[in-house]
């Protein structure tokens, strides 16, 4: 609890802030916070008012719910109309609407969808149950480390019913589309800490040297954050594309080795599809060698329905920082977190749902 508290200082926030608006040099600057998390944390801790005018902090797609394919959330909904498939779902999944449908909404109807809070679950659910059992494998390095030694585990056991429909993707080849991008203008990037923890901070160096854009890699607490965005809007303002890490405590310059050894074992870098953003070269995984064969899409053949996103949504557009949650026409009217239309409401990382939870506070 001492070590929250510290991180949770009022006292000593409001005076990076104030050092914060003295080295600010006027004019519009642009920091995207690539992590959901940290917009979460920035919106309860009301850190945006604390700002100065003309500092923007914009969202990214940092998080995996929302940038999972409509095409995938689709597919997953075939394969639990299917009485002889369990469909298994980390709980933000289970609200995502596509075709008019969603997993809670199918799960209500009597379809065997179930909610784990660990890959590792599934081993268990597949050695109790006769069905298919498919896990929606989402989310970026922090998550998909588990998941491959999930399915190390399963090829050891010889499971014969359990599949995955892979949607993990890699976050440095995102932030190098977003930097490519003539539409998008992102001056620096606040670097999730839990994904540094296992690729490094070294693993910014690229976009630092490659795009002139200062990376500082952060914790979640507001101490953290104020101090992150201090050093962003000082490299930027003196123009020195560096990487800083201001999370030492947690996260090292090499990162994981183990763990991204384990992916590297288990998955592939393909091209893959973004929501809202497209197909980004080699930020996806793919099952290869002996996993390939708990490939749910191989294994099914699963045709999508319909995979536009709905009309008027503009979660593309929040995810690219282009816009922030309050400029969708949608956002508070048609798209709220009990009727979302959008993934980006639906997530406990989405950037709507910060938004519209902490909008009146």
């Amino acid at each position: 609890m001492r070590l929250q508290s510290e991180f949770r200082n009022k006292e000593y926030v409001g005076k990076l802030a104030s050092k914060i608006r003295d080295i600010y040099p006027g004019g519009s600057m642009s920091i995207m916070e690539v992590c959901g998390t940290h917009t979460m944390a920035i919106a309860r801790f009301g850190l945006r008012e604390l700002l100065p005018e003309g500092l923007r902090l914009v969202s990214g797609p940092g998080c995996p719910v929302c940038v999972t394919p409509t095409s995938i959330i689709s597919k997953a909904l075939r394969l639990a109309e299917d009485p002889g498939n369990v469909v298994v779902s980390f709980g933000d999944m289970m609200r995502v609407p596509a075709d008019g449908l969603s997993l809670e909404k199918l799960r209500g109807e009597g379809a065997d969808v179930r909610v784990v809070y660990s890959p590792h679950d599934v081993i268990r659910i597949a050695e109790h149950t006769e069905k298919n059992v498919i896990f929606i494998s989402v989310g970026f390095e922090t998550t998909t480390p588990g998941i491959a030694l999930t399915l190390i585990e399963a090829e050891k056991k010889g499971l014969k019913n359990l599949y995955f429909l892979v949607a993990n993707r890699f976050i440095i080849p995102a932030m190098r589309a977003l930097c490519s991008a003539d539409d998008i203008m992102i001056d620096g990037f606040l670097c999730p800490g839990h994904v540094s923890v296992v690729i490094g901070a070294n693993a910014y160096n690229e976009i630092a040297s490659d795009f002139g854009k200062p990376c500082v890699v952060s914790g979640f607490e507001p101490v953290d954050i104020m101090l992150a965005i201090y050093e962003l809007v000082r490299l930027i303002s003196e123009q020195k594309p560096e990487v800083l890490n201001m999370y030492e405590r947690v996260v090292t310059g090499e990162g994981n080795r183990s763990a991204l050894s384990v992916i590297d074992r288990v998955f592939k870098r393909v091209d893959a599809e973004w929501r809202g953003i497209g197909v980004i070269p080699q930020s996806g995984g793919a099952l290869q060698g002996n996993f390939a064969a708990m490939d749910a899409e191989l294994r099914f053949k699963i045709e999508p329905g319909v995979t536009e996103d709905p009309r008027g949504c503009r979660c593309g557009d929040v995810l690219k920082g282009i816009i922030l949650p309050p400029k969708c026409p949608l956002f508070g009217k048609r798209c709220t977190p009990d009727n979302p239309v959008g993934p980006c409401m639906v997530s406990s990382e989405g950037s709507c749902a910060a938004y519209y939870k902490y909008r009146n506070i």
